[in-house]
């Protein structure tokens, strides 16, 4: 098991006359057994087992320009979709904060950072897990460029490492299509200090699984995560939410092997309830699912009884709707489901 101190880096012992051009992309991802709480730094409570989606993508190019001298903080512009973004630049340079003491040679460039998403910021599909999965992956490889004796396998798990201390869920945007994080006693490899990419061969029926993600709200979540995992720390139900978390994350990794279809759809769909049942219970409480979230959660679970649809929703810490199927019932939902929806749909798969 690796610890904090394996992903420290080495510094660069001279000044660096070569500028490197970088870029790289990572996709969001949607939590079946969610995590909620934390600790230390950017530590989780209990584990979390993730689908990696594929089209939900951030793309980011790094220009860097060496420098003379090293900087005391990294030296950085960030552009978003071509444009100056300095509202998001605070957030950049905490990261950069955090995780210069395992890459010290960061601050041995000047950055230029470009990123674009496939898909409408702010929508509710975790695009700072899928900004900092990238930025940490491109870090990664800048490491593998400065010294290329590191293992390309121990990089993956430090970029998982790395995007944790950005945003939690960034750490299980490293690979597809399935991700833990978190440490637990019957899965093995896990970690809290990264994600894993179990080593089983997923279920057919899970395969190319389908996640349309039906856009309720747009815009900034009412309530930031980090605000949400703080208010876990005194909620009633810590305790309770805690174990039942550890139990049902080693029951989805059984049931990713198995194809228990039911029994997934049981879980995920709970997982999704109890997130926003922890919300509502925390001091001060709040609620993040508008009236079309029940109205598309009714509309699942009428279509799955009355047409023996395999379909079930998940749910981000907001009003928007993850829709998840197999591939062969989506002309089926499109009849069923989406025909006369006049909400956005992004169509997504694992």
């Amino acid at each position: 098991m690796l610890t904090e101190k394996d992903f420290i880096a080495a510094d660069l012992s001279g000044p660096v006359s070569k500028a490197y051009k970088l870029k790289d992309s990572a996709s969001s991802n949607i939590a079946l057994v969610k995590y909620w709480g934390k600790y230390g730094q950017q530590l989780p409570v209990n584990p979390s087992v993730s689908f990696t989606l594929n089209k939900s993508q951030t793309h980011t190019e790094i220009a860097l320009q060496p420098l003379t001298t090293p900087s005391r903080q990294v030296s950085f512009e960030f552009y978003f979709e071509g444009k100056r973004k300095t509202d998001f630049e605070p957030k950049i340079a905490g990261f950069f904060q955090k995780i210069s003491p395992f890459v010290p040679f960061i601050h041995h460039f000047e950055w230029k950072i470009d990123s674009f998403n496939t898909f409408p910021h702010s929508s509710g599909i975790a695009s700072s897990a899928s900004a900092f999965a990238t930025l940490a992956k491109i870090i990664a490889g800048l490491e593998k460029q400065l010294f290329p004796s590191v293992d390309e396998g121990f990089l993956k798990k430090k970029a998982s490492f790395l995007a944790r201390l950005g945003s939690g869920s960034a750490s299980r945007s490293i690979e597809h299509p399935v991700m833990i994080w978190g440490e637990h006693p019957e899965i093995p490899e896990s970690s809290n200090l990264y994600a894993i990419r179990p080593d089983f061969e997923l279920h057919p029926i899970f395969k190319n699984f389908q996640d349309s993600i039906v856009l309720i709200e747009k815009g900034q979540k009412q309530v930031s995560s980090t605000a949400g995992h703080a208010l876990m720390n005194k909620h009633p139900y810590k305790e309770i939410r805690k174990k039942q978390a550890f139990d049902r994350a080693v029951q989805m990794y059984q049931i990713l092997q198995n194809g228990d279809i039911e029994r997934f759809i049981e879980i995920t769909e709970s997982e999704a309830l109890e997130l926003h049942a922890l919300m509502m219970t925390s001091q001060p409480g709040y609620i993040l699912m508008q009236p079309g979230t029940l109205e598309i959660i009714h509309r699942i679970r009428n279509i799955r009884k009355e047409k023996n649809i395999p379909v079930c929703f998940s749910l981000d810490a907001g009003a928007n709707v993850h829709v998840l199927y197999p591939a062969s019932y989506k002309k089926s939902l499109q009849q069923h489901l989406w025909k006369d929806l006049k909400t956005e749909v992004i169509h997504d798969f694992i």
